[in-house]
């Protein structure tokens, strides 16, 4: 009997997902719990076994193809007839309602594609009605809509797996977050560069006490103020940005919090991060070190409402006591959503931070 695997919910809300590789092929015979799929989601990759025994009778979903959960992806066992894959594909993409062939809404009903391509062609202006799919059944994908959408110049690299999550989580925080950057100097002289992170997360943690607005999220028009300090480290890997979440920061001593960022980096940077080590961030913190410059502007974090920066530190002339003197110095920079943050309470928030990490 003919078992349909469908995209599952992997949680938090999760409405669609990418096909980022398929781990089988049609007619290769599988274990139950042996590799299937890897799933990209708004937060990771996750690798999926098998829930079934059998041989791989159909892939309905190809790599690349972004789908709403609960479409079939694959089905295993059964004799994969043509018939079994007629009745699949039916269920798959319901047929359009009969009308008369002259009527569009009837063409735009024929239309096999997902929501996001859906938007994706109103955006850019691209007629549904008159692309050809490239995708499983005809259906049409993001790729096909880009083309359709610009003249064929240059090299196109389609976005998949981090990479096209990054595109779209940062396409909405700019659209909907009304961004403004605050920017001070700190003196970082007296600061462990080493223990530079869990400094500044220990700081963070510290700070947001008193300012809890910051330490907050967006939700269906309203501000929720969150009591734990589970704040993200933005982290630069070779397939693109990533964000764990580092716990407790509040609570747990510095050689403890040190040990967690360099496990939660070395895990980003080797694509090994579980799910949950993606999600339910308070706050964000970035820094890229010598290669951020004296300042970069951070995108909030959506639904975050504020993301804190630290820039390149070096020795700088600065004035002490009448004198010029050199210092350590960087700036620290505050990014918040001023829709629900106030523009003096996020300035004293980044000057408590820096009051924070020059007397650590």
């Amino acid at each position: 009997m003919a078992y349909e695997f469908k995209l599952p919910d992997l949680g938090e809300g999760l409405t669609e997902g990418e096909v980022a590789r398929w781990l089988v092929e049609v007619g290769q015979e599988i274990a139950e719990d042996d590799p299937l799929v890897e799933i990209a989601t708004d937060k990771t990759t996750v690798e999926i076994p098998s829930p079934a025994a059998g041989v791989v009778a159909s892939i309905l979903v190809a790599a690349g193809e972004v789908v709403p959960v609960g479409t079939v992806l694959v089905v295993i066992g059964g004799d994969g007839g043509a018939s079994d894959k007629l009745s699949l594909e039916e269920r798959a993409s319901p047929p359009a309602t009969k009308a008369e062939p002259s009527n569009k809404l009837s063409q735009g009903e024929k239309v096999r594609t997902t929501p996001l391509v859906r938007r994706l062609a109103g955006e850019l202006g691209v007629d549904l009605a008159a692309v050809t799919g490239s995708g499983p059944q005809g259906r049409i994908t993001e790729q096909d809509v880009r083309a359709a959408a610009a003249p064929s110049e240059g090299r196109r690299e389609q976005l998949h797996g981090v990479k096209r999550l990054m595109f779209e989580h940062l396409t909405v925080a700019h659209r909907e977050i009304p961004a403004v950057t605050w920017v001070e100097e700190c003196d970082f002289s007296h600061v462990d560069l080493e223990l530079l992170v869990p400094l500044v997360l220990k700081a963070v943690a510290e700070s947001l006490q008193e300012f809890p607005e910051l330490n907050a999220r967006v939700e269906d028009g309203e501000l929720v103020l969150l009591d734990r300090y589970d704040i993200g480290v933005a982290v630069q890997t070779d397939q693109g940005l990533v964000v764990p979440v580092v716990r407790d920061c509040g609570e747990r001593p510095l050689d403890v919090l040190d040990a967690e960022v360099r496990r939660l980096v070395d895990a980003a940077l080797a694509g090994k991060l579980a799910p949950e080590e993606l999600r339910g961030g308070t706050f964000t913190v970035t820094s890229a070190g010598k290669a951020g410059g004296l300042l970069v502007t951070p995108l909030v974090n959506h639904p975050e409402v504020a993301i804190l920066g630290i820039h390149r530190i070096d020795d700088r002339p600065v004035v002490r006591d009448g004198e010029v003197v050199v210092r350590r110095m960087g700036n620290v920079s505050v990014t918040f959503d001023h829709r629900v943050i106030d523009g003096k309470r996020a300035a004293d928030f980044g000057l408590a931070v820096i009051a924070q990490l020059q007397k650590s």
